[in-house]
């Protein structure tokens, strides 16, 4: 049983920044592509950004993209999600997951999912 364990979230001011990690129990952490997706209110699931298993490759959404930074340590089988300049519609709950094979922007890629960790952002 691998557990993905989300942490960082809270309730920030636009303009603010915030990191989230995840912290996995998988020994081979290193060796699987992750992503981040989000659920606002009301919203279906939607991908926020991915990272191959090196890191040496990311993709992200368009309406992140240039704000949120997606990293990872392998080393210590964390993973990460730098996000600058918060706009009130990023408010959701993130959540961390880890791929089957490749990462990419299709929830059903992934078979390993956190529990979520929530994300305010009041204007």
């Amino acid at each position: 049983q691998v557990d993905l364990v989300e942490s960082g979230g809270g309730l920030v001011q636009a303009g603010d920044s915030l990191t989230l990690s995840c912290g996995s129990s998988d020994r081979v952490f290193g060796s699987y592509d992750m992503g981040w997706f989000r659920q606002a209110p009301g919203k279906e699931r939607e991908f926020v950004a991915g990272i191959v298993w090196s890191g040496g490759r990311k993709q992200y959404a368009d309406s992140v993209k240039g704000r949120f930074t997606i990293s990872r340590d392998n080393a210590i089988a964390k993973l990460y999600l730098q996000m600058n300049n918060l706009k009130a519609d990023d408010t959701a709950v993130y959540y961390c997951a880890r791929a089957q094979y490749n990462f990419g922007p299709d929830q059903s890629m992934y078979n390993v999912w956190g529990q979520g960790t929530q994300v305010t952002v009041s204007s």
